[in-house]
């Protein structure tokens, strides 16, 4: 069979160099940072400013998983989250009984065959089995791999006597938009304890640096987010207010552009039985698909997608 077209020219090295171009742009400014920094410590320490941001880990790194798809490293890479798993089962259906943490891990799944079989771009998979990760270590992996776009894969719960169903696309905001979104992200960011970065030399430039890449990559997801509304509504329905904010901790990861997306609600028998079947899976599976070998087209381009 022969090898799949490239995607409209993208490459990895092109996507992080849009991020890097920002940052030359911004030099000067980081150059007065820095100078300031190290006055701030008597400037003769050989170690200089530095941004390592793998210092603020908690524990151990997790092992890097496998990649599918394209064997062309230069093909950008997508990093797939079941969320929940091992001792956190996440919400339960009460039609069936189903956890979320298994559902998840179907969806992620299916939409990994998906991308791989396409082969235009690489993709991995946080887990791919019953275990449990720190929500740090799962957008770390990401961040290691050099992912270029990081989804983690939830189902939603409503309230009793709350019919709600579709699906919401939640990216990265240090203020909700509003009360739902505060309520999940302080049931998701339970999940575990993450400590703060310490600081040290150039920590001052670190922050500068960080909430740069931070605030490109929010502004990607946001794009993808309205990109995956268009792209998949053909095939799985979507909340009226589809895109949400919040300060979600798993989609903290500075430099890879993030997404929660709730497949749909596994309190409404509707949803639930769409997103445990195999054809619900599959056509999550598809649209998904779609909207991420579109985003990488139109990143080649600097093309952004419009609020709909």
């Amino acid at each position: 069979m022969p090898a799949p077209a490239p995607i409209s020219g993208w490459t990895a090295a092109a996507g992080k160099g849009e991020i890097g171009a920002m940052f030359r742009r911004l030099l000067p400014l980081l150059a007065l940072a820095g100078l300031a920094a190290c006055n701030g410590r008597g400037g003769g320490e050989p170690d200089g400013v530095t941004l390592d941001l793998d210092k603020a880990k908690a524990g151990p790194a997790a092992p890097l998983p496998a990649i599918y798809g394209s064997r062309d490293p230069s093909r950008p890479l997508v990093v797939l989250d079941a969320g929940h798993g091992g001792h956190d089962p996440g919400a339960t259906s009460p039609f069936g009984g189903r956890q979320e943490k298994d559902v998840t891990l179907a969806i992620a799944r299916d939409i990994k065959d998906a991308l791989a079989a396409s082969g235009r771009v690489r993709v991995a998979m946080t887990r791919e089995d019953d275990r449990f990760l720190v929500l740090r270590d799962r957008y770390e992996i990401a961040r290691r791999m050099g992912a270029q776009l990081f989804i983690s894969i939830h189902a939603d719960a409503a309230p009793a006597g709350d019919s709600a169903r579709g699906a919401t696309i939640y990216t990265l905001s240090e203020v909700a938009s509003d009360r739902e979104a505060a309520q999940l992200a302080a049931a998701q960011n339970g999940g575990d304890a993450v400590g703060g970065a310490p600081a040290g030399a150039g920590a001052e430039v670190n922050r500068i640096l960080i909430d740069l890449a931070q605030r490109e990559s929010m502004e990607i997801s946001a794009d993808f987010a309205n990109l995956l509304k268009r792209e998949a509504s053909a095939y799985f329905p979507f909340r009226s207010d589809y895109h949400r904010f919040a300060s979600l901790i798993v989609l903290k990861a500075p430099d890879v552009p993030s997404i929660l997306f709730e497949t749909g609600y596994l309190t409404n028998p509707t949803d639930a039985a769409y997103i445990e079947s195999a054809e619900g899976r599959r056509q999550i599976a598809a649209g998904m698909r779609s909207a991420i070998e579109t985003h990488f087209a139109r990143r080649r381009y600097g093309v952004t997608t419009a609020a709909r």
